[in-house]
């Protein structure tokens, strides 16, 4: 019984975790661009207050499906505080979402917009943004350690979908450390679907970018498509 009261004491909340995130400073290339970026800003977003720091993940605390994407947008997460709210990756990813049922509105603008996840976690697996959206391996290290409190907390996951390859291989690394899977089995496609060493699913998906989108690599039919499957996979 004290094991277990101690147990409790040490395991962080979402809260208590997210307030870690937001204060984190440990990677100095990334942080000298949050907060460039946040002082010089886009031309269109002058008069607004850039939220300029890591951006944590949103959702559902009981969610059976975690989207992992892989950092937030310059002048999207970066400006407007709340992961996946206010680009174009953004209005393409949460017109899906919503046409699949995942979400009540088929927008992300901003953070008091009154947005709802249904039995869904959307995070990311790099919290700050990188310069060029290409982080280091380093810096992808160092924030694994905040995605495996996330995996810890939202502890109901069954389904992982990971939008984009480096997603996608952040979450074969967080098993790697483990040494519970061999990285080789392990191929990213859109629509790839494998079963994780503790039974959760991984499924790869193309990232929901402007430039996927624009050149038809990825259309609302395909993601739609593969949000519907996702969500059988939860019962």
């Amino acid at each position: 019984y004290l094991l277990m009261i101690m147990i409790n004491k040490n395991k962080k909340s979402i809260i208590s975790l997210n307030t870690e995130i937001e204060k984190c400073t440990i990677c100095n290339r990334l942080v000298d661009f949050r907060t460039s970026i946040a002082k010089i800003k886009r031309k269109m977003y002058r008069k607004e207050n850039y939220w300029g720091k890591p951006i944590v993940g949103f959702g559902d605390k009981n969610a059976k499906l975690m989207i992992l994407g892989l950092a937030p947008a310059a002048h999207g997460g970066n400006r407007t505080g709340r992961v996946f709210t206010g680009d174009k990756s953004s209005d393409f990813l949460f017109m899906c979402l919503h046409a699949a049922g995942i979400s009540n509105h088929s927008y992300s603008n901003y953070r008091e917009d009154g947005l709802v996840l249904f039995n869904t976690y959307l995070t990311l697996a790099l919290k700050c943004v990188p310069p060029g959206d290409k982080p280091t391996k380093e810096e992808l290290h160092n924030c694994s350690y905040f995605l495996k409190d996330e995996m810890d907390i939202i502890n109901n996951i069954k389904v992982i979908l990971c939008l984009g390859k480096i997603a996608f291989d952040s979450i074969l690394q967080y098993y790697k450390r483990s040494n519970l899977i061999e990285l080789k089995r392990f191929k990213f496609s859109h629509g790839a679907e494998y079963l994780l060493p503790d039974g959760k699913i991984l499924v790869g998906c193309y990232h929901p970018s402007p430039r996927n989108v624009n050149t038809k690599r990825i259309n609302k039919e395909k993601l739609v498509t593969l949000l519907k499957k996702v969500l059988t996979k939860l019962k």
